[in-house]
């Protein structure tokens, strides 16, 4: 009963029923591909392909698949895409752009039903590359997937907020491991500076000490040539 609950929420809508041929060395099998879109009224969504033999089953199949892989659009205030976005799948290429109010929705093959479904009122499209269905369909629900919604980036911007208390608290402490190595480089200079008066008091004394026996030689010496002066005299 809860099963039965939970589906009536969704609706469903059969896009495409093809008749496969699976061909070997000996015989041909033959089965049905089905491809169901599977989406909520408030924005969920999603896709489901199987292949079986009866086309009842194929659908069931289906059906399930896209149960299990749904994911929630993202829709603005006036109700259109955040932004334009593209995507690639196989050959087909499709462009989803936002629009303002009142030109709404522009979209042609599986594409619009898919936004449709999405209830998007208000948005623009274009299909490059092949018309498959299928592959269309798969690239427009790829597209809206790829959208990223508002929690993540808000969770961008606190992650971009800690990394920069971080690096502030880092620098902070670089500053003061900078301040610390100065100071303790400075106090060893100033007991140095205090020692150099010392130093030259002791070249003083030293200078001193070899000037006084030089005037004592001279004289010695002086007296010594006043002796040769009288003698001469004699």
């Amino acid at each position: 009963m809860e099963k039965d609950k939970t589906k009536k929420e969704f609706d469903e809508l059969l896009l495409e029923v093809r008749k496969v041929t699976r061909v070997t060395t000996w015989w041909r099998r033959m089965s049905f591909r089905a491809t169901v879109l599977v989406w909520n009224k408030k924005g969920k969504i999603w896709l489901g392909l199987s292949k079986w033999v009866d086309v009842t089953s194929a659908v069931k199949k289906a059906t399930n698949e896209a149960y299990k892989k749904m994911f929630i659009v993202p829709i603005t205030k006036d109700k259109t895409v955040p932004y334009s976005i593209t995507n690639k799948y196989k050959s087909c290429i499709v462009k989803v752009l936002p629009a303002t109010q009142g030109t709404w929705l522009k979209a042609g093959s599986s594409v619009r039903s898919v936004l449709e479904l999405a209830w998007y009122e208000n948005i623009l499209s274009k299909i490059v590359g092949s018309n498959n269905k299928l592959n269309n369909a798969i690239a427009c629900i790829n597209a809206l997937s790829m959208y990223k919604h508002a929690d993540h980036f808000t969770a961008i911007k606190e992650e971009k907020v800690e990394e920069t208390k971080e690096e502030i608290k880092n620098e902070k402490k670089v500053v003061e491991e900078v301040k610390e190595e100065k100071v303790e480089k400075k106090a060893p200079a100033k007991k140095a500076a205090a020692k150099k008066p010392a130093a030259k008091k002791v070249e003083k004394e030293e200078k001193v000490e070899k000037k006084a026996p030089a005037k004592k030689a001279t004289a010695a010496k002086k007296p010594a040539a006043k002796k040769t002066a009288k003698k001469e005299e004699k």
